[in-house]
């Protein structure tokens, strides 16, 4: 399995997954141009695509979403930005499980304030990516499906301290911490503290504010909390993704 984070965070957010010649999208917040390009680089075309999944409807993550075949969109939200419809039948309930040809979708509920926000366990062979994103926590009930994957994509989406320091208003700074809001350094680590087994091979801490994060300060968060929780920096490759470049993963 391998995977491409194009693109995330509060710009646009859109990720591939491939397994063998299944291919995945992970939402779809940024131009179609920028995906085929991502696709040529693994020798691929749009058609090649054969599953469109949009995690929530926020334009972020669907703003393009109109540019997907609508045989092969699937959401949980019956509503997409510019008035884009999805199936009935390809609309995503939690804890559900979709199989795309050779790879397993398990649907994973997350608390946003969108409706019906949905994260992602995907099997393909004996790999296991998880994508969660946009969320204020991660339910309990939920830790079973996530614990020991080989790759995580989760978020990380701010440091605390500067979000409180920050310009904001006191509206958005709230909505950011509140349980619909979206998971800081410090939950991501703690988190994945749990998550992680030996079995685990690459992190990527995704969706982080370009105005209240910086790469290192969400790098230094995770070792902190390793050491904190565990004692010991796990053997996994971590990485930062970005809005600007793309940040690859995974193994042939």
């Amino acid at each position: 399995m391998i995977f491409d984070v194009i693109s995330s965070g509060s710009k646009g957010n859109a990720t591939l997954v491939i397994f063998h010649d299944t291919v995945i999208l992970i939402d779809f917040g940024i131009s179609k141009k920028r995906i085929v390009n991502a696709l040529a680089e693994y020798g691929l075309g749009f058609s090649d695509i054969d599953a469109f999944l949009i995690t929530h409807n926020h334009s972020d993550h669907a703003s393009d979403a109109f540019n997907a075949p609508v045989d092969k969109l699937f959401s949980s939200n019956e509503n997409l930005p510019k008035n884009v419809m999805v199936l009935k039948d390809h609309l995503l309930k939690p804890y559900q499980t979709l199989q795309i040809k050779n790879m397993e979708i398990c649907t994973i509920p997350l608390s946003h304030d969108a409706k019906n926000t949905l994260g992602f366990v995907i099997k393909g062979g004996d790999e296991k990516l998880v994508y969660i994103t946009d969320t204020g926590f991660i339910p309990e009930k939920a830790f079973p499906y996530l614990i020991g994957a080989t790759y995580y994509i989760l978020e990380s989406n701010h440091d605390p301290k500067m979000l409180y320091e920050s310009s904001r208003p006191d509206y958005l700074v709230k909505r950011i911490v509140s349980d619909y809001g979206h998971l800081s350094n410090i939950d991501c680590a703690y988190y994945l503290s749990t998550f992680i087994t030996s079995d685990t091979k690459e992190v990527v801490l995704a969706h982080l504010s370009e105005e209240c994060n910086t790469p290192e300060i969400a790098l230094s968060t995770y070792e902190k909390v390793m050491m904190e929780q565990l004692a010991y920096l796990p053997d996994v490759e971590v990485k930062v993704a970005s809005a600007h470049d793309s940040t690859k993963g995974g193994q042939r």
